[in-house]
């Protein structure tokens, strides 16, 4: 297997991640019958971002690393702002 193809594997890897979590969120609001963010969306945000990230600093594309870098930080703050309610929740 030759290093572009290993690349556009990561890449795929990457935006499958990405795009998992809206199929989790869909899922999980259609069982409570409600919209819901749950927890794992921000688990796949990150991974499927972090992925996207490398693919995009491999391209070189200032563009897609500047997308991907601004979004992770907006992921990482959510899942910090749900876990510190959650601790919060638990001292009570």
């Amino acid at each position: 297997m030759d290093e572009k193809t290993i690349w556009l594997i990561v890449g795929f890897l990457g935006q499958g991640l990405f795009s998992a979590r809206f199929l989790v969120q869909w899922l999980v609001s259609e069982r409570k019958k409600q919209s819901v963010i749950p927890v794992a969306f921000w688990y796949f945000s990150i991974i499927g971002g972090v992925t996207l990230l490398v693919y995009s600093i491999h391209l070189q594309d200032p563009v897609f690393i500047f997308g991907q870098g601004a979004g992770l930080l907006i992921y990482f703050r959510n899942l910090y702002l749900i876990m510190r309610q959650s601790r919060r929740d638990q001292a009570k």
